[in-house]
């Protein structure tokens, strides 16, 4: 299987699961094990004086250190994979260093576990992580609402300035008002409140732009508004009449006119 390798300025750059497993193989080469101590234990009498050799109580002693030492590291090696393996499953954050002294922290689910020379490894994305590089644990809601917040913080910032944005903004301010909107309240604390106020003063000034452009956001409104308010005036002024009652009553009000009529025939 062919391997690959990022190359920046003529050297070879390790990644964040390299660095990390790298450190942890130092490490152990570094530390002192059983096998090392049983080496010395061999070297000792080996080379020892024989005009004085070391006595049986002591060969017993060294021997009995041994054997702590070895249960020792057989206990911290079944703490570590027990550590290990109810790591899987859960978000965690991973911080290495290169062999450049830079920081890198990886993010991602422990998918499962890898126990080799009594070291644990942990894979998130089929790389491998050593267990000493693990730095924070995080519940997977925690991090998805803190990952949802600061992904819609940068989408924020990268409209125009409040008094730049035009048409050609609308969607992505729209979309961000949608997205808010479909936050939870848990989603939400993790925003700051000059985060929000500053989308409000967007869709706002969105408004703003629409009702110059003559674009409504609410038709119904533009078809009720200016009917309702005629209509009622014509009904109102048609049927509510008093002058008009009064010409009615003018016209058919003939009473004393017909008996003046009738009197002055009466007279003649």
């Amino acid at each position: 299987m062919a391997s690959w390798a990022v190359v920046e300025d003529g050297k070879i750059v390790e990644s964040t699961s390299q660095s990390s497993l790298k450190k942890a193989s130092d490490a152990s080469k570094n530390g002192m094990d059983k096998d090392a101590f049983l080496q010395l234990l061999v070297a000792q009498m080996k080379y020892q004086d024989p005009l004085e050799p070391t006595s049986n109580t002591e060969y017993i002693s060294q021997y009995a250190q041994f054997s702590q030492v070895e249960q020792m590291q057989n206990m911290a090696a079944t703490t570590e994979l027990a550590r290990a393996s109810s790591m899987v499953g859960k978000e965690v954050y991973i911080k290495t260093v290169d062999t450049a002294g830079a920081v890198r922290t990886v993010t991602g689910k422990v998918d499962y576990v890898v126990f080799e020379n009594n070291k644990a490894f942990l894979a998130i994305d089929e790389k491998l992580y050593a267990l000493e590089d693990l730095e924070t644990i995080v519940d997977k809601e925690y991090n998805d609402a803190f990952n949802k917040a600061y992904d819609f913080s940068i989408s924020l910032n990268k409209l125009p300035g409040l008094y730049s944005i035009d048409l050609t903004n609308a969607d992505a301010i729209d979309k961000l008002e949608e997205i808010y909107n479909g936050m939870t309240d848990y989603e939400k604390s993790f925003l700051a409140k000059e985060t929000v106020e500053t989308l409000q003063k967007y869709i706002e000034r969105l408004k703003q732009i629409r009702l110059s452009a003559g674009i409504t956001g609410d038709e119904d409104d533009k078809v009720e508004g200016p009917g309702d308010g005629e209509e009622d005036d014509k009904v109102d002024g048609s049927g509510d009449g008093e002058e008009g009652e009064d010409k009615v009553e003018g016209s058919g009000d003939g009473e004393e006119n017909t008996e003046g009529t009738d009197t002055a025939g009466g007279t003649e």
